[in-house]
């Protein structure tokens, strides 16, 4: 797991935490998940998948984008 994935992942965690308000369910530990070519954070916990963050590069950066619909298969991919 590189330093890179960790702070994505901690990015994606403190994105869920802003958008989710004060009502937010805990997720387990994020997770990076690839379908078709693209990455995902994805987090979940018992209940089912909370969000998913798709992972995109913009001038050589990598940025997250919070999606409301993803790929099915990154939800399965458990």
């Amino acid at each position: 797991m590189s330093n890179e994935d960790n702070g994505l992942k901690a990015r994606a965690m403190a994105a869920y935490f802003r958008s989710a308000g004060e009502g937010a369910l805990q997720p387990t530990a994020p997770e990076i998940r690839e379908h078709e070519g693209l990455k995902y954070v994805v987090l979940e916990n018992v209940n089912g998948v909370l969000a998913v963050y798709r992972i995109r590069t913009v001038n050589g950066a990598p940025m997250l984008k919070g999606l409301k619909r993803w790929p099915k298969e990154v939800a399965a991919a458990a």
